[in-house]
């Protein structure tokens, strides 16, 4: 790389700099998730808040790699084909999820568009040198609502462990109180009255590779390690 002529080195940095600004303007939210994530269809994949690696040993880049070069791009490909010259294909994301939640005719197209909100909104809950002591107003209402951040945090890993099969444990807001609660497969609380504040991925396909079976560490790893509080805080507003 020393020896490459100036014109090379300066297009890699342009790349750089555009790939820069994109993954910039991907993470301005709106309640929480990318602007890219939301808006009207097609549907893109939005880049990842952080490189593949940043997340190891928690996270390997391998699993990273598989998990969103693979399966959350699936889920956009396949609602993309599904809503192609329907009404939905000029909806946004999330207004795709909640006019089909629900309804057995449309199962298809919520579990695909779900799933790439419910990946979007995983990505943003986690972040290198994560978890620890939650923001000041984040674990006040930690204390209210379950009497401490670890009995929080402990709801969370139960729910996150006791989820049978495929499913995500959130962390949400209920009014004004948090509550923990589990949804299985593409199921979500955004199609609810509560608001969620961070998710964990129970998917066998978000951990499978690192821990195998051990589902129980790969949570406790992203509970100490990962947990993104001050995202949660951000969308409790």
């Amino acid at each position: 790389m020393h020896n490459a002529p100036t014109s090379t080195r300066t297009t890699l940095n342009r790349r750089e700099l555009l790939l820069a600004s994109a993954a910039g303007a991907a993470v301005l939210t709106l309640g929480g998730l990318p602007a890219t994530a939301r808006g009207a269809a097609p549907v893109v994949l939005p880049p990842l808040p952080w490189a593949e690696g940043a997340l190891a040993p928690v996270i390997s880049a391998n699993t990273i790699s598989f998990h969103y070069g693979k399966h959350h791009q699936g889920y956009v490909t396949n609602l993309n084909k599904l809503t192609a010259g329907t009404p939905f294909a000029d909806q946004s994301l999330e207004q795709i999820v909640r006019a089909t939640a629900g309804k057995a005719d449309q199962a298809a197209i919520f579990n695909n568009a779900a799933q790439v909100w419910n990946h979007t909104f995983y990505w943003q809950s986690l972040r290198p040198n994560g978890g620890g002591e939650p923001p000041a107003a984040l674990k006040a209402k930690m204390e209210a609502s379950f009497g401490s951040v670890a009995a929080c945090r402990e709801e969370l890993s139960k729910a996150a462990t006791s989820q049978f099969g495929s499913g995500w444990a959130w962390l949400v807001a209920d009014g004004d109180a948090l509550k923990v609660v589990k949804t299985g497969n593409a199921e979500t609380p955004l199609t609810g009255a509560m608001r969620p504040l961070v998710t964990i991925d129970v998917w066998e396909h978000a951990y499978y590779l690192d821990y195998q079976n051990r589902r129980a560490d790969y949570v406790a790893a992203v509970l100490d390690k990962l947990i993104n509080w001050e995202f949660a805080l951000q969308n409790l507003g």
